[in-house]
C-alpha cells in the first residue's frame, strides 16, 4: 500500500508523529436521545513530511461534513473576543486602515473579530461556510458570504467587493485539506501592498508541551514557520513578520505580503526562524519519542479518575471543547468516569460528547452538583475558567488539568 502524500509539497509521508486510533469527529455532538446509536469514527493518524516538515493527519473526512453544521461559536470565550479587539486596534494603526479600506476575514465565524472593525466604520467582508455562525455575524452588522474559501472563491469575491487591504485568518489555516488552493486564495484577494495575517498554534509548543489533544480530524495540518513559509512561497506570498502570542497554548501570528512587495523582513520573523532552527524543527529528531509522552498523559489521567472514584469523589468537567474530546476518547474515558461537562454554548448544552457520551449541561450545574474536582478540558483557557468558577473552593472543590501532565491547581 502506497503511503499518503504531503498535502503541501506532495512528498510521501512515511514518518508517524502519533497514531491516536479511530475516534468520532471532535465537534460532532450527539443528541441526548441518540446515545445508544453507533457513531461514525475515523482514523486519527498524524504524520510528518520529511521534505517540508508539515505535520498532518490523514485526509479521511470531507470538510463539508465538518464545517457547514459547526457548533463552535467564537464569541462564547470572553478572552478570545478581547484578543480579537486588541488585534483589530493594532492592525488598524499598523496599516493605516480607514473607511476606504476593506478588511476581510476567512473563517469569520460569528463576527467576533470583524465587529471591531465595523465599530470603527471600516468596511468588512466575512467569509465562512458555517451557516448558523454566518447568520449570527450578519445580525451583528458583519457582512458575510457563506462559502468555502480558495482561489476560485477569492477571484469571485475580488470581482464583487474589490481587493482587501487586510485579510485575517485566525485558526483556519490548519483546517483546510487543500492548503495550496487555500493559500492561493489569499494571494488572489489581497491588494498589491496589502497584508494577510494568519494565527495558528505553533507546532513547537505542541511538541514541547505534549499538546496532542489539539490533534483532531478538523485540524488537517499542524504548523511551523518553516513549513508555512515553504507553502506560502508557492503561492507568491512572503512572511515579513511574526508575533508569538499566548492563545491556544502558544500561537504564531504570521504577517504575509505578496512576494513582489518591498516590505522588509521584521525582527520577529528573523528571531522565529532562528528559534525553530535551534529546536531542530526541520530535522527528524524534533518528532521522535512523542507517542511515549502521549501515553504517559493517558496513564496519569486514568489513574487520577480511578483514585478519585475509589475515594468517593465526584468529578465534573468544564468546556465541551474539541481538544477535550480528543483527550477523553484517546484515554477511553466514559460517562461513568466523569459525571457531566458544562459549556457556555447553548448549542452544545443538552447533548452528549462524541465518543464518551458525557452529558453537556449549563455552567449553573456546577453549583447544583458541587463536584469535588472540576477537570478543565480547554487547558488554554484555564486562567479564565478558574476565575469564572472560583466558587468551587467554597465547598472544597479543586480544579484539575491533564496536559502536559495531571495537575491539581492550587
Amino acid at each position: 500500500m502506497q503511503p499518503p502524500k504531503c498535502r503541501s509539497c506532495g512528498s510521501p509521508l512515511t514518518r508517524t508523529l502519533v497514531d491516536l486510533g479511530k475516534t468520532p469527529l471532535a465537534n460532532s455532538y450527539v443528541p441526548a436521545d441518540a446515545g445508544d446509536k453507533p457513531e461514525p469514527s475515523y482514523p486519527l493518524h498524524a504524520r510528518v513530511c520529511d521534505s517540508c516538515y508539515l505535520v498532518q493527519v490523514d485526509d479521511v473526512v470531507p470538510p463539508e461534513d465538518i464545517f457547514q453544521d459547526y457548533a463552535y461559536f467564537s464569541s462564547y470565550s470572553d478572552s478570545w473576543v478581547a484578543h480579537a479587539k486588541r488585534y483589530a486596534d493594532a492592525a488598524t494603526k499598523r496599516l493605516n486602515l480607514t473607511g476606504d479600506s476593506l478588511v476581510a476575514e476567512v473563517a469569520s465565524n460569528d463576527g467576533y473579530l470583524l465587529q471591531h472593525f465595523v465599530a470603527q466604520d471600516i468596511p468588512v467582508l466575512g467569509i465562512d461556510p458555517a451557516i448558523d455562525a454566518a447568520e449570527t455575524a450578519r445580525a451583528r452588522g458583519v457582512r458575510t458570504e457563506t462559502m468555502f474559501f480558495g482561489k476560485k472563491a477569492a477571484h469571485s469575491l475580488r470581482g464583487e467587493y474589490g481587493a482587501a487591504d487586510l485579510i485575517a485568518a485566525n485558526n483556519v489555516l490548519a483546517h483546510v485539506p487543500d492548503i495550496n488552493d487555500f493559500v492561493a486564495g489569499f494571494a488572489a484577494l489581497l491588494a498589491d501592498e496589502g497584508a494577510a495575517t494568519f494565527e495558528f498554534p505553533h507546532l513547537l509548543n505542541l511538541l514541547t508541551h505534549v499538546q496532542f489533544d489539539t490533534i483532531y480530524h478538523e485540524h488537517f495540518s499542524y504548523l511551523s514557520l518553516c513549513a508555512v513559509e515553504a507553502c506560502f512561497a508557492r503561492a507568491g506570498l512572503r512572511v515579513f513578520d511574526v508575533e508569538e502570542i499566548p492563545t491556544h497554548g502558544g500561537s504564531l501570528r504570521v504577517w504575509a505580503c505578496h512576494t513582489s512587495s518591498d516590505r522588509p523582513d521584521e525582527a520577529g520573523v528573523v528571531a522565529l526562524r532562528d528559534k525553530e532552527k535551534a529546536f531542530g524543527m526541520a530535522t527528524p529528531a524534533a518528532y521522535e519519542g512523542f507517542p511515549a509522552k502521549v501515553d504517559a498523559i493517558r496513564t496519569g489521567l486514568l489513574a487520577f479518575l480511578a483514585d478519585a472514584k475509589k475515594q468517593g469523589k465526584t468529578i465534573a468537567a468544564y468546556g465541551a471543547a474539541a481538544k477535550g474530546n480528543t483527550l477523553l476518547n484517546f484515554c477511553g474515558v466514559k460517562s461513568g468516569d466523569i459525571d457531566f461537562v458544562v459549556d457556555a454554548n447553548p448549542a452544545k448544552q443538552g447533548t452528549l460528547l462524541p465518543g464518551s457520551h458525557i452529558p453537556v449541561k449549563q455552567p449553573a450545574a456546577i453549583n447544583a452538583a458541587k463536584p469535588d474536582y472540576l477537570l478543565i478540558l480547554p487547558w488554554n483557557l484555564k486562567d479564565e475558567i478558574t476565575r469564572q468558577t472560583a466558587q468551587i473552593k467554597d465547598w472544597g472543590g479543586q480544579h484539575v488539568v491533564a496536559i502536559p501532565s495531571l495537575t491539581i491547581l492550587s
